[in-house]
């Protein structure tokens, strides 16, 4: 049974959302028990503020101990200040009023957070992914879940280049899950293209995401927000799967934006909670449906000068290529982490590679306008261009011209509307 409610015009207020909540966690006999939530970091745009501070009242005087845990994947560990601003306490306060509770970070860098919960055999795999991948997939998980009595996943929902939606289980695998998993599920989304998966309910990767969370042998709850902007829109709450399959259904009508012709040009503003190309990203994968063929994509964000924190290296040292260059090229490539050509083939977009030639083109130009320097976009196979030339005013209001201006990208999917 799902609780909550949402709406494509109005907008819920705290009242609303602590009844919400009151609601899902009255349904648990959560009293005398350790309890663990599982939250996004700063990549994501959600009240974490609000709904931190609502745990807390509704069940921190009920629970022995509530924590919370930030589901970073691979992105790089949140820092004191950071995650102050995450709940929106700093930690000297939260430590008084909250002594049985603590914010933690996912040390997905840490061989020693992981256990192994179970292996998808390989006969299920093939049948999951519709024969594109067969192989036995073991599930690693961050072995703190099992210090706790009940598990409470707590985030928001919106369109992703990799499972379909973003949200759900999915704050387990990647959120929490060691690197085979991560690899195994990105490369599966890169093999069916961020432009066939975005925006889509049942994807191959959400298929394996929920397959895996079946080995998960504590009680979830989750608590799904969805938003557009700031605003929030809904709030549901129950068993993850149905949960998250709602929250899915108003995401898709209000974070989905449809034009009426494709556009040769998309000034794609990165959102500023994204601090490297890793995580802004989204601002090209996020637009990529609405451009023509030929056309281009630039990431403006002056604000990022790094590639990515965390596997920065690993991208110098492959660039950024079409899908077909690295399946054609699979000798080359095979020892490589499957995350790491995913995102790769999600950012240079769909095209193609000549065996024969050794030629690549890819469907859309992709630039970069941000404080990453020009030889390394050359070197990582992007374009370039100077932010301080470009005026985003300038683009503003001229859609009929084939340009088109996105501010705050990266949770809003544009797609071109179908005749």
């Amino acid at each position: 049974m799902v609780t909550g409610q949402g709406s494509t015009t109005a907008t819920l207020d705290a009242a609303a959302v602590a009844d919400i909540i009151a609601q899902a966690l009255g349904a648990l006999a959560l009293d005398g028990k350790r309890v663990l939530v599982i939250i996004p970091d700063g990549t994501r745009t959600a009240p974490i503020p609000l709904i931190y501070r609502l745990l807390q009242e509704q069940l921190g005087p009920r629970a022995a101990r509530l924590d919370f845990l930030i589901a970073l994947g691979t992105h790089k560990p949140m820092s004191d200040g950071a995650i102050d601003r995450l709940v929106g306490l700093p930690a000297a306060e939260r430590a008084v009023r909250f002594p049985n509770s603590a914010v933690l970070n996912h040390r997905w860098d840490l061989p020693e957070t992981f256990v192994t919960i179970g292996t998808i055999p390989e006969a299920e795999v093939a049948q999951l992914t519709g024969g594109l991948l067969a192989a036995e997939v073991p599930v690693a998980l961050n072995r703190q879940i099992f210090d706790y009595d009940q598990l409470i996943v707590c985030g928001p929902v919106f369109p992703h280049e990799v499972a379909g939606f973003s949200g759900g289980a999915k704050y387990f695998f990647p959120g929490i899950a060691g690197a085979q998993i991560i690899n195994f599920t990105h490369w599966l989304g890169a093999l069916v293209t961020s432009m066939d998966t975005i925006g889509v309910k049942d994807t191959p990767v959400r298929r394996v995401i929920h397959r895996a969370a079946r080995f998960i042998d504590r009680p979830i709850l989750l608590i799904a927000m969805v938003l557009k902007g700031h605003a929030l829109h809904g709030l549901y709450a129950g068993s993850h799967e149905e949960t998250w399959s709602t929250a899915a259904d108003l995401s898709a009508q209000l974070n989905i934006a449809y034009r009426p012709q494709p556009f040769r040009q998309v000034l794609s503003m990165a959102s500023p909670i994204y601090e490297d190309l890793w995580t802004a990203a989204k601002a090209m994968y996020k637009t990529e449906p609405v451009v023509a063929d030929g056309g281009e994509v630039i990431i403006y964000a002056p604000h990022i000068s790094e590639v990515s924190f965390t596997h920065g290296a690993l991208i110098d040292r492959v660039g950024y290529h079409v899908r077909d260059y690295f399946t054609k090229q699979w000798g080359r490539f095979k020892e490589l982490p499957g995350g790491i050509l995913a995102h790769s083939t999600h950012v240079k977009g769909h095209g193609w590679y000549d065996e024969a030639t050794g030629i690549e083109t890819p469907r859309i130009q992709v630039t970069l306008a941000t404080g990453i320097p020009e030889e390394r976009c050359r070197r990582i196979n992007l374009g370039y261009m100077d932010y301080r030339t470009i005026d985003p005013e300038a683009w503003r209001g001229r859609e009929d011209e084939g340009l088109l201006l996105v501010e705050r990208a990266g949770e809003m999917l544009y797609r071109i509307r179908e005749r």
